[in-house]
């Protein structure tokens, strides 16, 4: 982040990022509670943020916290858990939301800040469990990072962020990071991330994460959400639909391994 920026800290659990300063116009992505932002530009009660992966869009000042120490008493790390503050409120907290200092865990599970790399280490094992543990059941929602709700990129963007590598927001984006993978789509190893395009123009449209043993898991449109494909499965249509778009592989976890 540029250091004369102004700041804020996102507050709730989940905030929405919007195409334009208001509220009718098409949420892009989201924002989970403890994430750092620059503030760009003012329209009212909006801001035009831009978040760690540099992604820009607009959202609610409701949404956010001001105060200069706030985001230093965010010491853990939601696994999905439901948190309950020294005044009684009950909170929904999402994976990778940030929880208070003094947030009691009442439900669910958190990780401390400080041990989260060890928890999640940057390997394509421990990346892919996540994947499949945490996403599992997640439907198909446009613009969604959690597993309330998450598009393609979002579960991919949330999974690796969880295991400390920072991915771009959307899949034409994630494209174009990591180092080339296999040209062909069934040679694919655990952790490489899968390109497809469903348009004459070729731009990326769907990114899966590959499980290894020509296998993927990832968040589809056409599945209305979660699910694992076997990519050499014959008799499966979608399947072979995929296969049909695939268009490159990129390994983003090359230096890490």
């Amino acid at each position: 982040m540029h250091d004369d920026t102004p700041r804020a800290t996102v507050r709730t659990p989940v905030a929405p990022v919007f195409a334009d300063a208001r509220v009718a116009s098409a949420q892009i992505s989201q924002l989970v509670a403890g994430r750092r932002l620059e503030l760009l530009e003012q329209r009212d009660d909006w801001y035009r943020v831009r978040g760690p992966d540099e992604y820009e869009g607009w959202v609610h000042r409701g949404y956010l916290e001001h105060a200069s120490d706030y985001h230093a008493r965010l010491d853990r790390v939601s696994l999905g858990c439901v948190t309950i503050d020294a005044d009684g409120a009950r909170r929904a907290m999402p994976l990778g939301a940030l929880l208070e200092t003094g947030e009691r865990v009442e439900s669910g599970e958190a990780v401390e800040v400080a041990e989260r790399p060890t928890r999640f280490p940057t390997n394509a094992a421990a990346i892919t469990r996540s994947a499949l543990d945490y996403f599992e059941g997640t439907s198909y929602l446009w613009g969604g990072i959690t597993p309330w709700g998450a598009d393609c990129s979002g579960l991919v963007q949330s999974v690796y962020s969880l295991h400390g590598v920072q991915l771009r927001r959307d899949a034409w984006q994630q494209a174009q990071q990591g180092e080339p993978g296999p040209d062909e789509l069934l040679d694919a190893e655990a952790g490489d991330l899968l390109f497809f395009s469903d348009r004459v123009d070729g731009h990326i449209t769907h990114v899966a994460i590959s499980l290894g043993a020509r296998r993927i898991v990832h968040l589809a449109l056409g599945r209305g959400g979660y699910a694992v494909e076997q990519l050499d499965d014959e008799a499966d249509p979608y399947v072979q639909k995929l296969r049909e778009r695939f268009v490159h592989a990129r390994r983003v976890l090359a230096t890490a391994r």
